[in-house]
């Protein structure tokens, strides 16, 4: 089961958190793609050969071809507001699951308490795209591997008894 990792990237605190969730689900024996570990590097050809549109571009396709190619799109969401390339990614995976009927995954995870909305933490775009949002580390794997192994017994995230995969 592959994990894409939509995640800010920009700070070494994102980076480190980043790299720190993703090892503990690798240690669980789950394929993680993160972009800024397994992704475009700008340091390394072909891409230190690009100019910079190019490499824009060759991440964007990159990218979006592991979120079409994952399992599960897992979304920190952690921040004043989430990351708006990780909502991207987070809309091209909806947009596979529902238009191609995919059974895929959509968590997010948000530990933050901050909130930009109103009575409400998140967008409502944001949070009614994702299938379950956990609110910290020991849920969110739980509900990957609860998922994992609903998929080996051939059932769908719905069947699971979860009670919140489908309204977060």
């Amino acid at each position: 089961m592959l994990i894409y990792f939509a995640a800010p990237l920009f700070c070494h605190a994102e980076k480190a958190f980043n790299l720190q969730l993703a090892g503990k689900l690798e240690e669980r024996g789950l394929s993680v793609f993160l972009p800024q570990r397994d992704g475009v590097e700008s340091s390394k050809r072909p891409y230190s050969e690009m100019t910079i549109d190019e490499r824009s571009q060759a991440v964007f396709v990159v990218d979006r071809d592991k979120v079409l190619e994952a399992d599960v799109l897992l979304l920190v969401l952690d921040g004043r507001v989430p990351d708006e390339g990780a909502c991207v990614e987070l809309g091209i995976a909806y947009g596979q699951k529902h238009l191609l009927q995919r059974d895929k995954l959509l968590v997010g995870l948000q530990t933050d308490i901050r909130g930009a909305f109103l009575g409400a933490r998140l967008n409502a775009m944001i949070h009614g795209a994702l299938d379950y949002i956990a609110d910290n580390e020991n849920d969110l794997i739980a509900a990957l591997e609860e998922y994992r192994y609903a998929r080996k017994d051939g059932r769908g995230p719905l069947q699971t008894g979860r009670e919140n995969w489908t309204a977060p």
